[in-house]
Parts: structure tokens; sequence; C-alpha cells
């Protein structure tokens, strides 16, 4: 799993703070300890930025490049402070965060892409917004996304589709459609353009306790599907043990081998199956009720894990 560090985020306040207070210490720290966690790329999501774009864009790449060698992911809807951050890059093949397929933003940010030899990070989101069912999604891949790389001749293998992962509070009807785009979009190309996801966009306005959990469940169904790349919180241990789980398909405990289970029927285009799991087992059962709402057959509600499981 390629894991592109998400903790670089202006939702954080102390992100804020520090990018007001220009601390150039507290962002190479946090820069360092996502890659010595794992990372293999850095997204800097540092918003639009519209009064002081042209400073910040590039101070925040000259900042982060003196300590990591990793690829940076400059995630913005301000493509000129994009360009500016590009403008100095001088390591390894950067990620323009994102693309949608709306006219405007499809006709000038792959240009930009390609004009800096980066890798853009392309939504399935039109004009009308996320369409809910995987089949719009992906046509918007097919009709509109890799179309548009083609005509300006920019490499598929360095246009990463994103599915858009939203959360279940409130969206869950699209979670398992989500799932469904992963593994159609494996098909959509020959070679088929590299995807990611947004992994903890799933548990957005859930309560705090709940959330790594429901991230690692999703994540272990979407990795059943296919999934390679997403940006994620490389500090999250459980949500690191899991993906090593499935990637080194260790089934030494109990819960281990239940994760496979799930992993390997989604992977067979399979619903996971009550029969893979002991119930007498509290992990086990909220694992299982994770499974439940992501696939919608329950109704999410913040007391979930408190409600009974559905046999």
């Amino acid at each position: 799993m390629y894991i592109i560090g998400e903790n670089i985020h202006i939702i954080s306040q102390k992100v804020k703070d520090a990018l007001r207070e220009r601390d150039a210490r507290f962002f190479q720290d946090l820069a360092v300890r996502q890659v010595e966690a794992g990372a293999q790329a850095l997204d800097l999501n540092l918003g639009p930025r519209k009064k002081d774009w042209e400073e910040v864009f590039p101070w925040m790449v000259e900042t982060v490049e003196a300590v990591v060698d990793v690829p940076l992911s400059l995630d913005s809807t301000n493509l000129l402070g994009i360009e500016a951050g590009l403008k100095k890059i001088t390591k390894a093949q950067p990620i323009i965060n994102s693309t949608s397929a709306e006219a405007e933003r499809l006709e000038k940010v792959p240009l930009v892409a390609k004009q800096y030899n980066a890798r853009l990070i392309a939504l399935t989101m039109g004009k009308s917004g996320i369409p809910i069912g995987a089949d719009e999604r992906v046509n918007i891949a097919l009709e509109k996304l890799i179309p548009r790389a083609l005509e300006i001749d920019f490499p598929i293998s360095d246009l990463i589709i994103d599915p858009l992962v939203l959360t279940v509070s409130g969206c869950q009807e699209f979670c398992p459609e989500l799932i469904e785009a992963v593994r159609t979009l494996q098909f959509a190309w020959d070679p088929p353009p590299p995807i990611s996801v947004g992994l903890s966009n799933v548990s957005n306005a859930v309560p705090h306790r709940n959330r790594p959990l429901i991230n690692r469940v999703y994540c272990v169904m979407l990795m059943g599907a296919g999934l390679q790349m997403m940006i994620a919180d490389p500090f999250d241990e459980e949500l690191k043990e899991v993906v090593r789980v499935i990637e080194e398909r260790d089934g030494s405990t109990a819960v281990n081998r239940l994760y496979l289970a799930i992993h390997d029927r989604i992977a067979n285009m399979e619903e996971p199956s009550i029969e893979d799991v002991d119930m007498t087992d509290a992990e086990q059962v909220a694992i299982w009720k994770t499974v439940q709402i992501l696939l919608n057959k329950v109704i999410y509600a913040d007391s979930y894990l408190q409600q009974e499981a559905v046999m």
C-alpha cells in the first residue's frame, strides 16, 4: 500500500497556527515523522490561500523538501498557488491534488501537471457534484478524465483517479458504491491509471472513538477491491497493522483471519458473511457491525456499536 501522509492539513488548528507563524520547525518535524512512520509521499493541504499564496506555497515546499526526499502532493483549489509551489520542487516527482471533471479545472490543471512533470489526482466529480453510483463515477473517468489526459499526451500512469470517499455519517449510500468504483476502475484502461482515495473521509463527522475502526475496516474492504494507494494517517499504527495483515496474509490470530475473510469475500465479489465471525468475541462483533454500516445494510448511527448485531 502506497500511503500519502495526510497530516499537514489546514483543517488542523496546529497546522493553521504554525502556518500563520511560519514555524518551519513544526512542519519539518511533522514531515520527518510521517516519513519515518511509513508515508511514501506527503500531502500538503494549505487551503486556497487567496491572499498570500505567492509566498506560502514556495515557502512550504522549500521547508519540507529541506528534510525529506519523498514526493510532495500540493493540495489546493488555488492553481496559481500550486504552480508557485511546483516551481520550487527539486527532488521527487510532485503530485497535484487535484482536478475535477468540471470544464474549467479540466482545461487548466492537467496542462500545469504536464508542464511541471507532476502526477495528477483527478476526481470523479463533475459540475453537478459527486454521483452516488459506481458506474457514474467510472463513466466520468472514462468520458472526461482519461480522454483529457490523452488529448494533451499526459501519461496515463501519472493520472491518479480518485473516486471519492464520502462519510458514512450522512452519505452512507456512497460507501458500497465506492468499493465497486475502485474495482471497476482497474479495467478502465490498459494499463489502468492508478487509483487513490482519501481514506479518513469515510469517518468524517463520526465520534472520534469510532473513527479508527471505521477507517481500517473500510481499508480492508477497499484492498479487497484492489486499492493500492491512499491518502491516510501514517501515525495510525492499527491501520498500518491491518494493511500488513492483508499484504502478508497473516492469519495468526482470529481477528486477522476475520480481516482476511472480509478482504477475500470482497475480492471474490461476494458479501462478507456472518459465518466468518465469532460472535462471542467483542472485537470481531465490532468489526462485523462496521462492515454492515459500510455496506449500507444497517443505518448508521453514532451509537451503532451499542446496537444489536444484525445476523
